[in-house]
């Protein structure tokens, strides 16, 4: 019994290391996946850019914005210039009416250029310099709720740690309010659904999925079938082909997107606060990219089996994974970072979001209508060239 199954095993070992995709497989797999899920998942937010509209420019308010950048949760990326000239005493309610965010704000955070702006009222170092309460306004992008979250409490508790320099020194067990207080103000999202958060994802990560594993069965099936000789055969070029294998799945994929979005609306009250057309747009050029991108995995692969496990791996992982879909490109390392530019989720998402949850136009996010466009063409047109090769 023994020697029969260390036979077996003896034989097994010597197949394994015969099969070089296998082994590769049991190796380094497992270690790619370590590296990516240990690099990508990290709940940490880190590196936000941070706007400032400092309206006193006083030491008091150079010291304020200086925690915030010296907290390492911050970078100062925008400098918004609104100075309110006010009196030279000014109560607490003439700092509060001051508080009102210009159109510059509004355009950087459309663009998501910063991610949180930092308003200082004028008179925000005469207030704390006379023992007055002053409070100064935080405002959050709100696309995304958990980071939003996240961001409010670091600058809650940069705020209250900044404040209780200026407290007078007090008797023991007594307490006293902090001077400088945080209005906080979220944009596009107010109360913070998660639900507003993740519904945009999940139409790109099944658009996707659904794209990409429809086309990537396609050619294959026609190889597994034998008419693909028959197809060679016909009076038609490889771009013809993939247009004409192309168009039925994007109608077929427009419709259950747009489907999608209309069951967002109607069951988790998503809004729609962007143009439609727009939306058409954007969801064409990812549609198009995804399609594309089947249809190329599917010119290599001569199984079924093997372009659908293809398909998963390259449509499931970078959607989910390297998107901004779940886990904050900013805070992943800089190598990482560089790859998620190949991934058109990226795009997609800051278009989407930008259409439905900020009503953005199109100069908000036209490097990422660009960069869809690019890469539909350049995936549609690697499909033709690997399909023409295989014609000749």
């Amino acid at each position: 019994m023994i020697r029969k199954t260390i036979a077996v095993a003896r034989k097994e070992f010597r197949q394994i290391w015969r099969d070089t995709r296998t082994l590769m497989t049991l190796l380094f797999v497992p270690a790619f996946f370590l590296l990516l899920y240990g690099y990508a998942l990290n709940f940490d937010i880190r590196h936000v850019g941070l706007g400032v509209d400092d309206r006193d420019r006083s030491t008091e308010s150079r010291a304020l914005i200086a925690a915030f950048v010296n907290s390492g949760y911050f970078d100062l990326v925008a400098s918004i210039d609104t100075t309110v000239s006010q009196p030279e005493t000014v109560p607490t309610s003439a700092i509060r009416r001051a508080l009102s965010p210009p159109a510059t704000i509004e355009r950087l955070m459309d663009r998501n250029e910063v991610r949180a702006v930092l308003v200082i009222p004028s008179g925000l170092g005469r207030a704390l310099r006379s023992g007055q309460q002053a409070p100064v306004q935080v405002l959050l992008n709100g696309d995304n709720a958990n980071t939003a979250t996240t961001v409010m409490g670091y600058a809650t508790t940069i705020v209250r740690s900044e404040a209780a320099r200026y407290l007078p020194v007090a008797p023991p067990g007594s307490s006293s309010a902090p001077l400088v207080s945080v209005e906080p103000r979220v944009w596009y999202n107010p109360a913070l659904r998660s639900t507003l958060f993740l519904v945009p994802g999940l139409i790109a990560y099944i658009a996707m999925i659904t794209a990409v594993v429809s086309t990537a069965l396609s050619i294959v099936r026609e190889k597994e079938r034998g008419t693909m000789e028959q197809v060679r055969m016909a009076p038609l070029d490889a771009a013809s082909f993939v247009a004409g294998k192309t168009i039925p799945y994007f109608v077929v994929s427009l419709a259950s997107a747009f489907g999608i979005i209309a069951v967002a609306i109607v069951l988790f009250g998503m809004p729609m606060r962007g143009s439609w057309l727009l939306l058409l747009l954007a969801m064409s050029l990812f549609l198009v990219g995804a399609l594309g991108l089947g249809l190329l995995i599917s010119s290599v692969a001569d199984t079924q089996q093997v372009a659908f496990q293809a398909a998963l791996l390259i449509s499931f992982l970078p959607t989910l994974m390297l998107s901004g879909f779940i886990f904050p490109i900013a805070s992943m390392p800089r190598f990482l970072q560089i790859v998620t530019y190949a991934v058109p989720a990226r795009y997609f998402l800051i278009a989407l979001r930008g259409i439905v949850l900020k009503g953005a136009g199109a100069q908000a996010f036209s490097s990422e209508l660009l960069a869809l466009t690019a890469f539909a063409a350049v995936v549609m047109t690697l499909a033709s060239i690997r399909l023409r090769r295989q014609w000749a």
